[in-house]
């Protein structure tokens, strides 16, 4: 292997400036406000926060920080909003009509918000501009056309007639769920909400987005342009703050029907004791550690490049990253090389640089975090065949990561690090790889690499996750189902499936 490169040397970031006028004009208005009830509000106490670029640490904005008092209000407008007025009598057209106007929306201001995702979050400009934004569209255009296939069915009984002259009618129906709290992580801010706020709204549900306190801008302008398609007052509210203030209010809130959150498997298991008050529905989307299998029979140059974008895009800050590589004996030389060339080509810098090709992570704290996993790893006697450094002017940034000689029992293999590190394994057996794939409390991706059918479809069988690319990894579109299975959550979104998270279903039995 060649030497490890000093990428961070002489890493020197300048503030970046928007790359359109629209998002800096978004950040030069000042003080951002709380969409409640249809209007836009400080927070009750008068408290903000400042959201910062990672990579620089320069100040984009102050937002309110959001209290139970402000989570009281907003939920009582959601429902409001859900009992009575314009969207209590809405019809599916209608509900569909805003959903696309929403979508037109967000196309129209596409380079606004990825320029905001990209500062505030710390992406490169590409990820967010032809991926997570376009990925944001496409949900409420899907489900603009879900809105209108709500179906219930009629259901022939096998009760006995009550009389010669009456029948049995029997029939379902599906009706909204109620207030849901949609609560989303810092790491693909716009893509997260839209996944949530898009099967809601079609459902007929109301909402309370409560957006990462590292990443709340895009949800802020997305308030502005919810207001501008026409969505009634109350129907969907944005409270910026903490988890452990407004957060919290929100998951005990008597008043919340539904939690629906993607996070970390530590903060899902808190919700599932806070639901217990009024029985909250749940949809849960959590931590995973992903694994990725790369057969001796594979595209060794596809392979190497599709696992290492799976854990080096967005600096591995990513659910389904394809953390843990296990590459057949026989090819585990080629992949670690392909690896190292693909980590080594990635040039750090601002997300908003064209010329970078990883950013920093969301905050120092994160970057810490996987700092102290390397390390400990390194001090374990793991090999680095590249990166494993922190730096930059704020220590945001981590280099693209490749590590080999990694202990099953590691915390390098059993946590997720959320960070670009990949962890690569040779394996002999494939029945000894798949028992080492499930060997984990995690169960949210997976994919599998290789030419032969056989193998490709008994491997995705015994796979236990929910979700398994062949040949790719990462792949989302919104009508496949994406969820996991142990300890990765709860429920599914994307899809019918996700759609019925957000809907009751109602038996009506009636003697005619």
């Amino acid at each position: 292997m060649t030497p490890i490169p000093d990428t961070l040397a002489g890493l020197s970031l300048n503030p970046v400036e928007p790359s359109t006028t629209a998002a800096a004009d978004f950040l030069a208005r000042g003080p951002k406000g709380l969409l409640i009830d249809g209007r836009w509000t400080p927070a009750a106490d008068g408290a903000e926060f400042p959201t910062v670029d990672p990579a620089t640490g320069r100040q984009l904005a102050m937002v309110p920080r959001a209290s139970a008092q402000d989570a009281e209000e907003a939920v009582a407008a959601a429902r409001a909003a859900l009992k009575s007025g314009p969207w209590a009598a809405s019809t599916p057209e209608d509900r569909s009509r805003m959903l696309w106007r929403i979508a037109d929306l967000l196309e129209s201001h596409l380079e606004e918000f990825a320029a905001l995702e990209s500062l505030d979050q710390g992406k490169v400009l590409a990820t967010a501009k032809f991926g997570e934004i376009p990925g944001a569209i496409a949900q409420f255009r899907y489900y603009s056309g879900a809105a209108r296939a709500l179906e219930g069915t009629t259901v022939p009984t096998s009760l006995r007639r009550q009389g010669p002259d009456k029948q049995i009618f029997a029939y379902t129906v599906r009706e909204p769920v109620g207030v849901v709290a949609a609560i989303v992580p810092w790491n693909s801010p716009l893509l997260m909400a839209a996944m949530k706020l898009a099967p809601a709204l079609a459902a007929g549900c109301t909402v309370v987005l409560k957006p990462a306190e590292n990443t709340p801008l895009t949800a802020l302008l997305l308030g502005e342009l919810l207001l501008e398609a026409g969505v009634p007052a109350g129907v969907v509210n944005i409270l910026t703050g903490f988890g452990q203030e407004v957060g919290a209010a929100l998951a005990t809130h008597p008043d919340v029907d539904k939690i629906t959150f993607t996070g970390s498997t530590a903060v899902g298991k808190q919700l599932v004791g806070d639901a217990r008050s009024n029985l909250k529905r749940l949809t849960l989307e959590l931590g995973g550690k992903s694994p990725a299998i790369i057969m001796d029979d594979a595209d060794v140059a596809r392979a190497a490049a599709g696992v290492s974008r799976g854990i080096f895009d967005n600096g591995g800050q990513v659910c389904v990253a394809s953390s843990r590589i296990y590459a057949h004996r026989l090819v585990y030389e080629q992949v670690l090389e392909s690896m190292v060339i693909h980590a080594e080509s990635l040039n750090l810098g601002h997300g908003m640089d064209p010329a970078a090709g990883l950013g920093p992570l969301v905050s120092r704290a994160q970057a810490d975090r996987v700092d102290t996993y390397v390390a400990a790893g390194r001090a374990a006697g793991v090999s680095v065949l590249t990166g494993g450094k922190q730096g930059g002017a704020e220590g945001t940034f981590f280099q693209p990561t490749v590590l080999s000689g990694v202990a099953e029992d590691s915390p390098l293999m059993r946590e997720e690090i959320f960070g670009p590190v990949a962890v690569v394994t040779p394996f002999d057996d494939p029945a000894e790889v798949i028992e080492w794939a499930n060997d984990s409390r995690y169960g949210l991706a997976a994919s599998v690499w290789t030419e032969g059918l056989s193998n490709a479809h008994r491997m995705a069988a015994e796979i236990k996750a929910g979700t398994v690319w062949i040949n790719c990894h990462s792949y989302f579109s919104p009508e496949l189902p994406k969820g996991g299975h142990k300890q990765s959550g709860w429920g599914y979104e994307n899809g019918a499936l996700g759609l019925s998270n957000y809907l009751e279903s109602k038996t009506v039995c009636a003697v005619i």
